[in-house]
């Protein structure tokens, strides 16, 4: 079985940076160390109120990421503009409320087809890789289907907020049946939201996966551990899982 990717969010190194209006800790060096330490890519999200990523940010990372860069981003004309003028190696596009602490659910594509089919035509056109960050649901992974994306994200959000072992695999069942079905209709199949340390083999071991994308649990490791051992561990699981 292959490897499964990591790519590492590097978003609350700039939460961090923000609280206290400094220039440091800088997310341009946090890529750097978690590339040396085996992130196969580096997540950001471009916030349309710029809470941590700023657009300098963006600027810089894009500019000295030496894996790839995996833009998160409404699906709004601002942020189009600006991955088309930046042009990272992927875009994933989420939902976005200004008042959420983070993202809250996958984006509704079968309510929106016909923006999302135009956001995905004109990155495209600009040489850029599109995910959809989509709930595990059948419906929207047709939709995604339709719409044109090659890549989607299953938002595993649900599975590990489970309060309880039941609801965690009745969660785990849900994303690899979507996992799958998402598969065999030949979408590439990303995952994400609140994995850590303690539930992301369950998940990395699909073997349809290509890459998990985590941030939270890495930062708050590093708080303590230091990023590169973080980072390290994370990626050992990951591959431990698909022994």
């Amino acid at each position: 079985m292959s490897d499964i990717l990591l790519g590492v969010n590097i978003d609350h190194i700039a939460t961090l940076r923000n609280a206290r209006g400094t220039t440091y800790p800088d997310p341009v060096q946090a890529a750097f160390i978690a590339e040396q330490a085996g992130a196969d890519g580096i997540t950001i999200h471009l916030r349309e109120d710029r809470r941590h990523i700023t657009d300098r940010d963006l600027m810089l990372i894009s500019q000295t990421v030496q894996t790839r860069l995996n833009l998160e981003m409404a699906v709004t004309e601002e942020m189009i503009e600006i991955a088309c003028q930046t042009q990272p190696d992927f875009c994933c596009l989420v939902p976005e409320k200004r008042q959420e602490v983070t993202t809250e659910g996958g984006l509704d594509v079968v309510g929106n087809e016909a923006k999302i089919s135009d956001a995905i035509k004109r990155l495209s056109l600009a040489g850029i890789k599109v995910s959809l960050f989509i709930d595990p649901d059948h419906e929207q992974i047709n939709a995604a289907d339709r719409v044109g994306a090659p890549f989607i994200e299953i938002h595993t959000g649900a599975y590990a907020d489970a309060e309880d072992e039941m609801e965690q695999d009745k969660e785990f069942m849900r994303i690899r049946d979507a996992v799958t079905y998402a598969a065999s209709k030949g979408l590439k199949v990303n995952a994400g939201h609140g994995l850590h340390y303690h539930n992301v083999q369950r998940i990395a071991a699909l073997p349809e996966l290509y890459e998990l994308n985590i941030g939270h649990a890495i930062i708050g490791r590093a708080v303590f551990s230091g990023l590169a051992p973080a980072v390290e561990e994370m990626k050992r699981l990951m591959r431990e899982a698909r022994r």
